[in-house]
């Protein structure tokens, strides 16, 4: 479970601490507008981290900033969904994906076993399922009833205006 959620629990029954939920949401949104940047205009993103074998779950906070509704205003819930979008299609239909039963094999794109950390197996290829939190918004929400909008580096190489991007300012 992560920090927000554990504050959103201390809020609701009045547990110390929950004064911080406010500046974590803040840090959650920023953070999710920081890794929907990172995802180029054809699906792909940087392969750096330790947990990068569990594929799209590594954007489980951005996913999770839309299920919570905290993604910063500027930032249209349409262009983190189209954006995901882009890299869970890119990373599902590389070959060897998948093993002969259907299970995903270790590794970022395909079967890579080496990319993996030594506590890492089959079922743990699974937090790529983390990157599906938004799936529990309503098709009424933005996330899904905006229109197909293009994420932040879609916009740059394409010569759209995009926004600087700053630090979170107190």
């Amino acid at each position: 479970m992560q920090l927000t959620e554990v504050l959103m629990v201390c809020e609701k029954h009045g547990l110390k601490n929950a004064d911080f939920l406010k500046t974590q949401q803040t840090r959650l949104g920023r953070y999710a507008e920081g890794l929907e940047r990172m995802i180029s205009p054809e699906g792909s993103y940087p392969v750096i981290g330790r947990s990068i074998t569990y594929r799209f779950g590594s954007f489980h906070a951005m996913s999770d900033a839309a299920l919570l509704h905290i993604l910063p205003k500027h930032l249209n819930p349409a262009q983190v969904r189209c954006a995901l979008t882009a890299v869970i299609k890119r990373q599902l239909v590389q070959k060897n994906t998948f093993d002969a039963n259907g299970w995903l094999r270790v590794g970022f794109t395909g079967a890579q076993i080496h990319m993996s950390e030594d506590y890492i197996n089959t079922g743990s290829e699974y937090l790529v399922c983390a990157g599906f939190c938004a799936l529990g918004l309503p098709a009424s929400d933005a996330f899904w009833a905006n229109p197909y909008a293009e994420w932040t580096s879609r916009k740059a190489w394409n010569n759209v205006e995009v926004s600087a991007d700053h630090s979170i300012r107190n």
